[in-house]
């Protein structure tokens, strides 16, 4: 037996010892009332005031037998938070099963009653044993719905839950030696008196969650003094429990496993980059990427290429991946990225006409290039709210009179309204054809927009969505940058609004469990400034993608990239920063002009 499973099971005996001595509290007004009701039985206590102070200590005792019966009750019935994962049947992963059972066997331990993928960089043992999951039906990935499986049947062994990205970016013997320890752990967890000590933390846990809803508020407070009083202990005894494990698959892939968790933090870094840069975007667009561990893989791959620290990763690439122990892993990878879409960012559970997936060779167009425009279309929506005219290619400091409008001007193609419709703003009496798509697009005053083909004229300098009217409005040399607070305001506000309007699907949920989205926020709330850069950047991209030929592409590491013959455009974001932190907009102008890039003219946008 492992040295740490004695100390294991002495935490564990101190953690039930603190539900016996719960137990003998609620007991003990029964306990004096039977004590008092026998002595007056036997007439030991004759006269005043006995009688009084039996019938009090009986009606006492019976409350605290009904109160504490209640909370026994709760503290088993409830049902414990089980973590959202996709469960895999075994025919959906029958090799899988085959190595995790081998693994058992080498290390004679009871074999994980099931798997589960999880879209994290982690594993783990979950017991799924309790009577409230034996009372639902389960739906298996692989398998049709019905009675759940035997990973609730009481005293089942717990169930083995792998972080998905390792399954796409590991070989067989990488994953093998990486689960030895996690497959280890069913065997200390199978001695009666630790998983009954674990089941007891459960139910406080779960019952803790009870005491949160309407008329049963008094349940939390004894289930929290329980949980701090067996807390020192059960955190020691897991820690034993994990001594345990290792101990016993010391003698399993043990220098192996020293290597392979090198690839552990490689996969954890690749997938944080690629759920913040990557799938963050298509999620706030309405769009969930359908395969994102395929895509860990491009994102790793990349990572190797550019890291030095990362050379000879690749050469592992030719091995055999992890994910083809699964016999469907394209279907598979498409149920982990849903639940990751819901759990990182609180989407819905299924897909719909508001919630549907995208492949990687659709990405640019269908995520990029739609992000980009559906900012500069706030972008100018902010300007319209700050009414700021369309057609006077100066700052916040010049004078607020409109252009002249010329003759020679032409309604601008319907393509280029954004969706919002403009605010009222001064000078707008004076012009002609605001009804058309200018007036939708947020030109103000007289001006109109010009034909997407045809030069400007002089006098109407920039009409409607065009980069020069950021650029004139965001261009403060010397000044405190109150324009660019102003604007990073309303685009703030704008979002905020937006995220209002988008109601439960936003994250509104219940308290506990899968119905908490999102569990894991990825980004915290950007700041107004960085707002304004990024909305900024997209009109500059849309910009060049409409009148220099640039086309939005995907960097896996890095998210949207803007691609200009081919290749990457990195310097863009410090030009960009000049104009919003300082009010300066020549390092941008220089840089639109070596590329061609027209700012007078329209831009597409949403």
């Amino acid at each position: 037996m492992e040295t740490s499973v004695p100390s294991a099971r002495s935490r564990a005996l101190a953690v039930l010892r603190v539900r016996s001595r719960a137990s003998a509290v609620g007991l003990l007004p029964a306990a004096l009332a039977v004590v008092l009701v026998a002595a007056r039985a036997t007439g030991r206590l004759a006269g005043d005031p006995w009688p009084t102070v039996t019938l009090v200590v009986c009606v006492v005792a019976a409350l605290v037998l009904l109160v504490g019966g209640a909370f026994a009750a709760v503290v088993l019935r409830a049902s414990p938070a089980v973590t959202p994962t996709v469960p895999l049947s075994e025919a959906a992963a029958p090799d899988l099963y085959r190595l995790v059972r081998d693994l058992a066997d080498r290390m004679d331990v009871p074999p994980p009653s099931a798997i589960a993928l999880t879209p994290d960089c982690d594993s783990w043992l979950e017991d799924r044993s309790h009577a409230a999951h034996r009372r639902g039906a389960a739906r298996v990935f692989g398998a049709t719905a019905g009675p759940v499986g035997p990973e609730s049947e009481p005293g089942a062994a717990p169930i083995l839950v792998i972080g998905s990205p390792f399954l796409w970016w590991m070989r067989v013997a990488e994953l093998r030696a990486v689960l030895a320890p996690v497959v280890a752990g069913t065997g200390p967890s199978a001695h009666p008196d630790i998983a009954d000590a674990r089941g007891f933390v459960r139910g406080l846990d779960a019952a803790v969650d009870v005491g949160g809803r309407r008329g049963l508020g008094w349940i939390g407070a004894p289930a929290r003094l329980l949980l701090r009083l067996c807390r020192t202990d059960a955190a020691e005894m897991e820690r034993g429990v994990a001594a345990a494990a290792s101990e016993r698959a010391q003698g399993v892939d043990y220098g192996l496993r020293i290597v392979a968790q090198e690839q552990v933090g490689l996969a954890y870094a690749g997938w944080d980059r690629l759920l913040t840069r990557v799938a963050l975007p298509a999620w706030r667009m309405g769009r969930w990427p359908a395969h994102l561990d395929a895509g860990v893989v491009s994102a790793l791959t990349e990572l190797s290429r550019r890291d030095r620290l990362a050379e000879g990763f690749t050469s592992r690439l030719g091995e055999r991946p992890a994910c083809d122990l699964l016999e469907q892993p394209g279907l598979i990878d498409e149920a982990t990225s849903l639940l990751a879409a819901r759990l990182f960012h609180g989407g819905p559970a299924e897909a719909g006409p508001d919630w549907s997936p995208v492949d990687w060779a659709e990405y640019p167009e269908e995520v990029v290039d739609r992000k980009w425009r559906t900012e500069a279309a706030r972008l100018h929506t902010a300007l319209d709210a700050l009414a700021v005219p369309a057609g006077l290619p100066a700052g916040p400091s010049a004078p607020a009179t409109p252009v002249s409008p010329t003759s020679s001007a032409t309604p601008a193609p319907a393509a280029s309204a954004p969706v919002a419709s403009p605010a009222a703003r001064p000078g707008a009496q004076g012009s002609e054809g605001s009804s058309g798509a200018a007036g939708a697009a947020g030109a103000a005053g007289p001006a109109t927009l010009a034909a997407a083909d045809s030069p400007s004229p002089a006098a109407d300098a920039f009409a409607g969505p065009t980069l020069e009217r950021v650029l004139g409005y965001l261009t403060d040399l010397g000044g405190d940058g109150a324009a660019g607070e102003a604007l990073a305001g309303r685009i703030t506000g704008e979002l905020a609004r937006e995220e209002r309007a988008a109601g439960p699907a936003a994250g509104a949920g219940k308290a506990r469990g899968a119905d908490t989205v999102p569990l894991f926020p990825l980004q915290p709330p950007r700041s107004g400034r960085d707002l304004l850069a990024d909305h900024v950047t997209a009109m500059v991209c849309c910009a060049a993608v409409d009148s220099a030929g640039a086309t939005p592409g995907l960097d896996w590491l890095d998210g949207p990239v803007l691609l200009v013959g081919g290749d990457r455009r990195s310097d863009l974001a410090p030009r960009v920063l000049s104009l919003v932190e300082e009010g300066n907009p020549e390092p941008l102008r220089d840089w639109l002009s070596a590329l061609g890039v027209r700012p007078e003219k329209p831009v597409r946008l949403v």
